[in-house]
């Protein structure tokens, strides 16, 4: 488990339709566990509504048009408010949405390049429309279904990897070192191995400050944590000025990441969602041809599934959640509404909407119900017209909830068999690849095919189902898919 925080407190009064809607008790949490951990969850998340205009709003379509950076935030902050709140009304799980890191740069740097923006969130929709039919079928259910217990445990261990390396890169206590520097080593400690900068000294401290919090289990640890290394950010920034990562469009190493903490200028004003319904279901079709249009939808889509399905795993175990064959229940309905989540990420042209790994913050803060998702989704949609607030919280300040997170979702290491090097190999390569290659769904694919590959070769083919020799062979042509697309242009 990763954070006990004792048996709640609630009176018999309030066992009422809330508490037996989401299923507060039963789950044992109670109101006030559920708000802190949906508050942890969103500070955990601000950072998709600056950093996914940064991304969508650096790529120019085909046809040299650019998103205006100011509208995506808008869309971001809707979107997530819309899917978050969705999902914990329907779902009644404590996972909270935005849109996908990974789609989002495949879809301006490699799509958008050869289509419209329009065209491109199009070819979103469809995909989504597909994953949603997938989830109706069943499809998707079966698909989690199938994976074995060992490669679930080893998801989630590569999920709290990838969490922590999230959380020390945008830090910057991780940093990759510049091909100018003539080595072979790709990354380094701080600035030249040493912590050079005050947004990285900030979040050493909320690290430091946050792991005790923990350790101590203090009731809302992670909260305060965040809540104390804002208000140091803040103070530090006021006495060192290091001001944003960015001067003039010149690099500043020793600055803040994306938000640079400070007393706001003004409350916000009203949002701008105009590129909301800015959509072409069909115009990628005509304009690059059906064939190379439906590879960037099965390239979107598998993208999509096994993000998705790896998330739930890693979220399902934090929370502890799974049932006895390590499956989430009413997965289904689950995934349907996870599903939509692209379709409205491509209607209101902010990207493909997903789980959102920094939900296990909220988790690791005791939130167990959709009530959580409530609150997460409520300042999605507030934060809207109160951007200058949110962004008084830097990156830097949220990153060391994460590697918490990291460190707790490790212990599921322990359920996989690292005797038998048939389980061993394929588990490792899922755990490592993940932070390795920057990207949830490699480490699904890698291990899977690695698990059919070493079954097969220690004569257990039979054991293998037949879904996951479906999905590796799949996997192989999504890791090929580059090749693919060169040699039918």
């Amino acid at each position: 488990m990763s954070q006990s925080t004792g048996a709640p407190s609630q009176p018999p009064a309030q066992i009422g339709a809330l508490d037996r809607y989401f299923k507060i008790s039963e789950r044992g949490s109670s109101v006030s566990r559920e708000v802190r951990g949906g508050l942890v969850s969103f500070f955990a998340m601000a950072y998709i509504i600056i950093l996914n205009p940064l991304i969508l709003g650096s790529g120019t379509d085909v046809e040299g048009n650019q998103l205006s950076i100011v509208e995506i935030a808008a869309v971001t902050a809707f979107t997530a408010g819309v899917m978050t709140i969705a999902f914990g009304a329907i779902a009644r799980y404590p996972f909270a949405f935005a849109t996908g890191l990974g789609i989002n740069s495949l879809v301006a740097v490699t799509i958008a390049q050869q289509v419209t923006w329009a065209e491109a969130m199009g070819l979103v929709v469809i995909e989504g429309i597909i994953i949603v039919i997938l989830a109706i079928t069943g499809f998707r259910t079966a698909v989690f279904n199938a994976v074995p217990p060992e490669l679930k445990a080893a998801i989630a261990v590569g999920i709290g990897l990838f969490i922590a390396m999230v959380g020390v890169v945008d830090s910057g206590f991780v940093r990759r070192i510049p091909d100018a520097a003539g080595t072979t080593v790709p990354v380094g400690l701080g600035i030249g191995g040493s912590i050079a900068s005050w947004p990285t000294f900030v979040f050493v401290v909320g690290l430091l400050l946050c792991g005790v919090l923990v350790a101590r289990r203090i009731r809302g640890g992670l909260f305060i944590g965040i809540v104390v290394t804002a208000i140091f950010s803040v103070i530090v920034e006021a006495i060192a000025g290091a001001g944003p990562s960015f001067v003039d469009g010149e690099p500043n190493p020793t600055g803040w990441s994306l938000a640079v903490p400070g007393i706001p200028d003004s409350l916000g004003g009203i949002p701008n969602l105009a590129l909301i319904g800015q959509v072409d279901l069909i115009g990628a079709f005509t304009r690059i041809g059906p064939l190379a249009a439906g590879l960037f939808v099965f390239t979107l889509l598998l993208a999509n599934f096994f993000d998705a399905m790896g998330t739930f795993t890693g979220l399902g175990k934090e929370a502890e959640l799974m049932d006895s064959k390590g499956n989430l229940p009413n997965m289904k309905a689950a995934l349907v509404v996870e599903g939509f989540g692209a379709v409205a990420g491509g209607l209101t042209s902010s990207s493909s909407n997903t789980v959102f790994l920094e939900s296990a913050s909220g988790i690791a803060e005791g939130a167990r119900t959709g009530l959580a998702n409530i609150v997460t989704g409520t300042l999605f949609l507030l934060a809207m017209f109160f951007t200058p607030l949110y962004e008084v919280v830097p990156v830097e300040a949220a990153a060391p909830a994460l590697v918490i997170v990291g460190a707790l979702m490790i212990s599921q290491i322990k359920q996989i068999d690292l005797t038998n090097f048939a389980v061993a190999l394929p588990a490792f390569l899922t755990i490592v690849a993940m932070p390795y290659t920057y990207s949830i769904a490699n480490g699904i694919g890698i291990g899977f095919i690695a698990w059919v590959v070493m079954a097969t070769a220690t004569g257990k083919a039979r054991t293998v189902h037949p879904i996951l020799w479906i999905v590796a062979a799949a996997f192989v042509v999504f890791f090929g898919i580059g090749p693919i697309t060169d040699a039918l242009a």
